[in-house]
């Protein structure tokens, strides 16, 4: 179970700089789809032994029904209605972009060795949520296109979700399913944004919206 637990963590890392690096944006859907999979595997890897799993269960559900089925089929929608496949002109280039990502991972795992945790936190929990809410920043600022800049959002939530599952064994359940409920409504809000900018530009590049007048 522990090297399962790790192989999951170290799975995200990879998926985090594979979208970093990538410029074909359905391959990153796909692969953040694949995140979203993993993430609703990790409350159920977390659990602690002998403790009620319907908790679990349920976070784990609400995880892999989101991250890895909804929301990617909505952008793999939203993509198909604006006909782009590729970003092919970022803020920051492919390659540097995931170097940046690399060093972030470095430095959460330097960073998170001096934080005070709880005790049975596992030792690649905050590394992992710290670069993953790192990558997602980075695609945020770093890319023209508004899908992308919807991935890096969902992305950099990843994050957030994998950091609160430290205290998943604290938090009500309510509060858990808000965080999900929020990330919904913000994409679903996005996605509105993004058929706007599209029918209005004919491309999803957010530079086209300089020439908005009064």
């Amino acid at each position: 179970m522990a090297s399962l637990l790790e192989l999951a963590f170290i799975l995200v890392v990879v998926i985090d700089l594979f979208v970093l690096a990538s410029s074909r944006m359905g391959a990153a859907i796909r692969v953040v789809a694949m995140q979203g999979v993993v993430l609703g595997a990790l409350p159920l890897l977390l659990a602690p032994p002998g403790h009620p799993l319907g908790h679990y269960v349920l976070l784990a559900g609400g995880a892999l029904a989101i991250k890895g089925v909804l929301i990617p089929w909505l952008m793999f929608r939203a993509i198909r209605e604006a006909s782009i496949r590729r970003e092919m002109d970022p803020v920051v280039g492919f390659v540097p972009s995931m170097v940046l990502g690399g060093i972030g991972v470095a430095l959460a795992f330097a960073f998170s060795g001096r934080l005070p945790l709880p005790e049975p936190a596992h030792p690649f929990l905050v590394p992992t949520a710290l670069s993953t809410a790192w990558a997602g920043m980075l695609l945020v600022v770093s890319r023209r296109k508004a899908v992308n800049q919807v991935l890096g959002f969902l992305v950099l939530e990843n994050g957030v979700f994998v950091f609160g599952l430290l205290l998943s064994g604290f938090m009500p359940m309510m509060v858990e399913a808000g965080v999900l409920l929020d990330l919904f409504a913000a994409v679903f809000v996005m996605g509105i944004v993004m058929f706007h900018i599209n029918r209005e530009f004919s491309s999803l590049d957010t530079e086209k919206l300089s020439a908005l007048k009064d």
